[in-house]
C-alpha cells in the first residue's frame, strides 16, 4: 500500500506544479487583458476629447462664416454709401426750394440703405477731426503741413469713411494727417 501511496503522490506533484503555472499564467493573463483595457480606455479618451475638441471648433468657424457671409456684398456696396455722402454735400451746397425737395429725397434713400446694411452687420468706424492718428485704426492718405502746432500727428480731414461688419473692420477710414 505505501507503494500505491508513494505513486500517487508523485502523480499529484506535476499536478499541483501545472496547477500552479496555470495560475501564474491566468493571472498573468489577466494582468495582460487589464493593462490592454486601460490603454483602450485611454485611447477612446483621447479620441473622444479630440472629436469634442473638432465640434467646437467647427461650431464656432460655422458662426463666424454666417457672421461674414455677405462681406463681399457689403464691401461692394460701401463706394455707393460713398456716393450718396458726396452727393447730399454737393447738394447742400445749393440754396434752392426744388433742391432742397430733391436733397430729401436722396437723404431717405441713403438713410434707408443705411438702415438696411446696418441691420446686416455693417457699422460705422467714428473718426473725428482732431483724432490723434493711429496706423493701425486710420489709413493715411497724405500728411500735410499742420495748420497749427497742436494738429500735427491729428488727423486733418477724412477722405472715406471706415466700416466694420460685426467685430472685424472691413476699410479702414481714409484720412490726411498734418505733419
Amino acid at each position: 500500500m505505501s507503494k500505491k501511496k508513494d505513486k500517487a503522490t508523485k502523480k499529484e506533484q506535476p499536478k499541483a506544479a501545472e496547477a500552479t503555472e496555470n495560475t501564474i499564467e491566468e493571472v498573468s493573463a489577466e494582468a495582460q487583458l487589464t493593462e490592454e483595457l486601460a490603454k483602450e480606455k485611454d485611447k477612446f479618451l483621447r479620441l473622444f476629447a479630440e472629436f469634442e475638441n473638432y465640434k467646437r471648433r467647427t461650431s464656432k468657424e460655422r458662426v463666424e462664416l454666417f457672421k461674414t457671409a455677405g462681406k463681399d456684398i457689403l464691401v461692394a456696396m460701401l463706394p455707393v454709401l460713398d456716393d450718396f455722402d458726396r452727393a447730399l454735400a454737393e447738394i447742400a451746397k445749393i440754396d434752392d426750394k426744388e433742391v432742397q425737395d430733391l436733397k430729401k429725397g436722396v437723404e431717405l434713400i441713403s438713410n434707408k440703405l443705411k438702415e438696411t446694411l446696418k441691420t446686416k452687420g455693417l457699422g460705422e468706424v467714428t473718426v473725428k477731426m482732431g483724432d490723434t492718428f493711429d496706423a493701425e485704426d486710420h489709413e493715411a492718405v497724405t500728411q500735410i503741413p499742420a495748420p497749427t502746432d497742436d494738429m500735427k500727428g491729428k488727423i486733418i480731414d477724412i477722405l472715406e469713411k471706415g466700416y466694420t461688419l460685426g467685430d472685424k473692420v472691413i476699410r479702414y477710414p481714409k484720412v490726411v494727417v498734418g505733419q
